[in-house]
């Protein structure tokens, strides 16, 4: 087995359609449009890193790592209200946590009870972390921490969590699984894993599941939940070291055998730290996702109206020197708006565009400038009411804060 590790940057049978689209044409400077970028003053201090944006039901929460020193760190969060960030609230804080650019701690909120999760070191070995959990239901007062989400003991690594909430109170999350590695490293023999299970208000994991046995090692998973239940999307790693995006999904309470959305063919020997993003509304999924097939860097789009059996052809988004770290929100069955990233001379840019399913995509907008370093990590995108809200690292002389902003739906 050959090892696996970061490069660089950053056995399956494709079910429906596949035929690609013909490149869409390029978006010259003099359409971009930048005015309409609106800046959102942030809660969050210097010296943090890590964001994620869940959508709430009365709006939007943001979490984020703030390093307090070299050794203490706090996981803190704040909600979007009235459309200004409240005052921010301490989760937790730790001493011993796995803080790392591409696998970051998430948070999500069920009919007010609030599930989030950071990843804490289990040996001095680099790669060997677990994932902990922290609840606060709707009756809590104080957050309940440093909860198992998997029990199998192994000083392996544990990561790139996806929550979402499911059915009244409940939570779907999916991870990867490093149990069968054999150590804490990446040059191990075994195989990364993916598993899902179901997190109760209470805190109990019920119905753990493996989904896929060998898997990419390090790119983020995404989940979106359908009217035949849960869907999970990731990269996949075959026998031949092709890693393309793979889906299973949750039909009459049984897990379909995972099948590629689309053949890319994109054989590499180290993982990309480059993971999909999928949204859905009833039945109807998009999926975006970065490829690099022959060293030609592309974000791609595809849609499905059967809750991911089959998908349309995919539409090229961007090819234009693309670094990926994807964001997605479906709008409705035939429209998305996606989010990626671009590298510009020793610069990068976060663009979004709005896509149709036709293929037709607006005017890209430059949402932000800004480093292109592994440091800034992946920007984040989420939608509330008529406004599409963007959280991103911002790096200066090697100090960091994150940054919020906003564009009308309309400016699309």
């Amino acid at each position: 087995m050959k090892s696996v590790g970061y490069a660089a940057m950053g056995s399956l049978v494709l079910m429906g359609s596949c035929k690609e689209f013909p490149k869409q044409e390029e978006v010259s400077n003099t359409q971009i449009k930048k005015e309409i970028v609106n800046p959102l003053v942030s809660p969050v201090k210097s010296g943090s890193s890590l964001p994620s944006l869940f959508t709430a039901n009365d709006g939007a929460l943001l979490s984020w790592v703030h390093e307090i020193n070299d050794s203490l760190a706090e996981f803190k969060f704040a909600r979007l209200s009235a459309g200004e960030w409240t005052e921010p609230e301490t989760i937790v804080q730790g001493s011993d946590w796995f803080i790392n650019w591409a696998d970051f701690p998430t948070i999500a909120e069920n009919n007010g009870n609030l599930l989030s999760h950071v990843l804490k070191k289990s040996s001095k070995e680099t790669f060997s972390y677990d994932i902990q959990l922290h609840l606060k239901s709707n009756t809590d007062v104080s957050w309940r921490t440093n909860l198992p989400l998997h029990t199998d003991g192994t000083k392996t690594e544990h990561g790139f969590v996806t929550m979402l909430p499911y059915n009244e109170d409940a939570f779907f999350v999916t991870w990867l699984d490093g149990r069968n590695t054999g150590g804490g490293g990446h040059g191990h023999e075994g195989d990364m894993n993916i598993r899902a299970a179901e997190v109760a208000v209470d805190g109990t994991v019920n119905n753990e599941v493996l989904l896929d046995a060998k898997t990419c090692s390090c790119c983020q998973t995404t989940a979106a939940i359908t009217d035949n239940g849960p869907v999970v999307l990731y990269r996949d790693r075959t026998d031949a070291e092709i890693r393309d995006i793979a889906i299973t999904r949750q039909v009459n309470g049984k897990w379909t055998e995972p099948k590629f959305i689309f053949d890319d063919g994109w054989e590499i020997n180290g993982c990309p730290v480059n993971g999909p993003k999928a949204d859905a509304i009833n039945n109807n999924l998009a999926v975006a996702w970065f490829t690099a097939v022959n060293n030609e860097p592309k974000v791609k789009l595809v849609f499905s109206l059967d809750g991911g059996e089959n998908f349309d052809a995919p539409i090229l988004i961007s090819d234009n020197t693309t670094i990926g770290r994807v964001d997605l929100i479906l709008l409705d069955k035939e429209n998305a708006i996606v989010s990626w990233m671009e590298t510009v001379g020793q610069e990068a840019q976060i663009k979004t565009v709005k896509v149709n399913r036709s293929g037709e995509m607006s005017k890209a907008i430059i949402v932000s400038k800004l480093g292109a370093s592994r440091k800034t990590g992946f920007p984040q995108m989420t939608l509330v009411g008529d406004k599409v809200y963007f959280a991103w690292t911002d790096v200066t002389e090697d100090l960091s804060t994150i940054k919020t902003a906003y564009i009308f739906l309309n400016d699309f």
